[in-house]
């Protein structure tokens, strides 16, 4: 009863602000997002590491780097949330108005996932590495290395996983909750 109560308020939302919805959905999904990624990032090593070691379980408590997470929400809020709006909006108006499909078709679904993964993916992608080694204190021609070395790697692992979520996302989602799942996404990227 209260989620469906809060789903009703957040699509209320988004039909009076959709812009702002968007941008506190984001930073705020963002941030879970990178909270949850350490922590399984943080987990996933602590396995390696205490059979190595034999550390304790207080040798190798888990800590929130709130830095990261606020850089990380900061991107959802100053990119992902307007830039998303306004991408899924003119990709839904493209296939309404230009192919003359129906937004939830099975045919509608397929090309917007097609143009969302060649079109968006890879810019929000070079976005996102850009960003997070500008924020972490690299130089330019660190992150121009650092994309050189992993961009595409990031690039072909997100395009074996997102497509699937997003097919779903297309289907069932209101088109301004289109960048409502997105927990995990890049965090999971930015960790492997």
């Amino acid at each position: 009863m209260i989620l469906k109560a809060m789903w009703t308020w957040y699509q209320n939302c988004l039909s009076l602000h959709p812009v702002q919805t968007q941008v506190i959905s984001s930073c705020v999904l963002w941030g879970v997002a990178d909270v949850t990624a350490q922590y399984i990032t943080h987990h996933a090593s602590v396995a390696k590491t205490k059979k190595l070691l034999q550390l304790s379980d207080s040798d190798v408590k888990f800590m929130i780097d709130w830095r990261r997470v606020a850089v990380t929400s900061i991107f959802g809020a100053g990119f992902v949330g307007p830039v998303g709006h306004f991408w899924f909006e003119s990709l839904d108006k493209f296939i309404r108005l230009k192919l003359h499909l129906m937004p939830q078709s099975a045919r509608a679904v397929a090309t917007k996932v097609a143009m969302d993964g060649i079109i968006f993916g890879p810019v929000n992608l070079f976005v996102f590495f850009t960003y997070m080694g500008l924020c972490s204190g690299k130089t330019i021609p660190q992150v121009k290395e650092d994309i050189k070395k992993n961009y595409f790697a990031a690039l072909i692992l997100e395009s074996s996983m997102w497509p699937f979520v997003q097919v779903f996302n297309f289907r069932r989602m209101h088109l301004g909750s289109n960048g409502f799942i997105l927990l995990g996404k890049k965090d999971f990227i930015l960790d492997n």
